[in-house]
């Protein structure tokens, strides 16, 4: 169920919670290229981001109404382009990708916040200025974009050039791309000076906390040291929420048009691979996908 107008919370977690996405010079560049790329192709708004070794989240808008189209060619070429960089061979990502809709202006400004302290939270780095993935705290801070390559190894294939790693990131392939983030709709929040007194304060409550809460850090030498096959001892699960909200009317009355949605959409599934092609389903609804011997004989003569 994605709206149009709707902000969402989205996360993905690398296969089995390996560092598949540790940072690195190469990884920072690819990464900048295709989350940009990824941006413009599909007229997503950006609003937070971080890529952490092991997980990324995003806090992103799609008013075309294609944030799973989104979502699944930045996936795609992540995996793609940093498995050939790590020599990762099989699944990258864990499972499908969880988001949630983020629906009021308190909320917003935590899951920004969630997202500011990733690295930091984690007792990886002291300050979260240091941690070195791909981030918007350096954006959000200027207001300014930030320019970046996408490296297009399609035409790389095309001119017959030998499959070197090296090769990779070779200036032949490189596209310019733009990374910039979209203001937060949030009275006040398209004045700079406000945005950065946010920030500012959420860092510093950030770290405080932090510093309370880990006497020593893995430090910024042990991160980028990291193998990125890398495979935790223990890895920590919990379930996705269904929303964002500081507000249980809100959640309640989302709850309620969520059930409502599957359960209109659930009927109008089993109408549709009975062979009923005019199913109403609700708006925005992604319809099934139909095989051609799952089609009725009525409908195949």
């Amino acid at each position: 169920m994605f709206e149009r107008s709707g902000i969402y919370f989205a996360t993905a977690r690398c296969f089995q919670g390996r560092s598949l996405l540790r940072p690195s010079d190469e990884t920072y560049i690819v990464l900048g290229g295709v989350l940009a790329r990824s941006a413009r192709l599909y007229g997503v708004e950006l609003f937070a981001f971080n890529f952490l070794s092991n997980h990324l989240h995003l806090l992103v808008r799609a008013p075309r109404g294609n944030l799973p189209q989104f979502m699944q060619y930045l996936l795609t070429n992540t995996s793609k382009k940093i498995g050939a960089l790590i020599n990762w061979q099989g699944a990258f990502w864990e499972r499908r990708y969880s988001v949630a809709p983020v629906l009021d202006d308190a909320a917003l400004l935590d899951k920004v916040r969630y997202v500011l302290a990733q690295g930091v939270k984690e007792g990886l780095v002291r300050r979260c200025s240091e941690w070195p993935g791909l981030s918007s705290l350096p954006l959000m801070r200027d207001g300014k974009p930030r320019s970046f390559r996408w490296f297009n190894w399609t035409r790389r294939c095309r001119n017959a050039v030998p499959a070197r790693r090296r090769d990779r990131l070779d200036e032949r392939w490189a596209e310019p791309e733009e990374l910039q983030l979209t203001v937060l709709p949030i009275l006040g929040f398209d004045r700079l000076s406000n945005v950065r007194r946010f920030v500012d304060e959420s860092v510093t409550a950030i770290e405080e906390q932090a510093r309370g809460m880990f006497r020593a850090v893995l430090g910024l030498r042990r991160v980028l040291r990291q193998h990125p096959h890398r495979r935790p001892a223990r890895l920590e699960r919990s379930a996705a929420p269904r929303c964002h909200t500081a507000l249980s009317t809100l959640r309640a009355e989302f709850l309620e048009r969520y059930r409502a949605f599957t359960d209109a959409f659930l009927s109008a599934s089993r109408s549709w691979r009975l062979g009923n092609l005019q199913a109403r389903f609700p708006l925005a609804a992604i319809r099934p996908f139909l095989w051609p011997s799952e089609f009725p004989a009525r409908l195949v003569a």
